[in-house]
């Protein structure tokens, strides 16, 4: 027994893509429960991150975001992923009127010399929590989404990233002059996530 008091997890990039993918598709799911994207009850309660998470049961929802996350681990692991954005359009005009933007920093040290880095996953969870508590919260500050609504996820990646076919280029789906709010941020020691929802500020109607 030693005496340190705070036991540090070793995390490789791998694991650390792993921690961050994972977080993606959970948050995800929050974001279309909690902002009414689909139907209360096509999703099931799991416990995660110590916390009561959704999960969709929607088969069609379920393998995009099987399909997205497994993706993006590729590009994590290769250092090439910048940032992924979720973006909720109103199903009639294709009006973007929500961007998750979650920016991810990459220690570059770490994919170029295959370094690993010690943090304890306790403490990567607690920082997890906060952000998916504030998902759940955002309900209180975002305005409704009174009409139905659809989603896409946009990756930021590097410029000599080979695209999958089931990818396609898109524009950055921006909103103008949107009104912001950032969301805690967590570290893995080996990528750093930022979160940040934009939306449309109706006052100017």
């Amino acid at each position: 027994m030693g005496s340190r008091t705070a036991s540090k997890d070793i995390i490789t990039l791998r694991g650390s893509a792993a921690i961050v993918c994972e977080f993606f598709g959970y948050a995800a799911n929050s974001i279309l429960y909690n902002r009414g994207i689909y139907p209360e009850e096509s999703f099931v309660k799991v416990k995660k991150y110590g916390l009561p998470m959704l999960l969709t049961q929607d088969e069609g929802v379920k393998s995009f975001l099987a399909g997205l996350t497994s993706q993006l681990t590729e590009w994590m692991e290769a250092g090439k992923l910048q940032r992924v954005v979720l973006v909720i359009m109103s199903r009639t005009t294709m009006e973007v009127l929500e961007r998750w933007n979650f920016s991810i920093q990459t220690d570059a040290e770490v994919v170029e010399k295959g370094l690993i880095k010690e943090k304890s996953d306790k403490e990567i969870m607690r920082e997890i929590q906060a952000i998916m508590r504030q998902i759940a919260s955002s309900i209180t500050y975002l305005p409704c989404l009174d009409e139905p609504c659809v989603f896409d996820v946009l990756a930021y990646t590097d410029m000599d990233v080979a695209i999958p076919f089931s990818w396609i280029e898109s524009d950055a789906k921006l909103i103008e002059n949107p009104q912001m709010v950032k969301l805690h941020s967590f570290d893995t020691k080996i990528h750093k996530v930022d979160t940040l929802v934009s939306y449309k500020n109706d006052e100017q109607d």
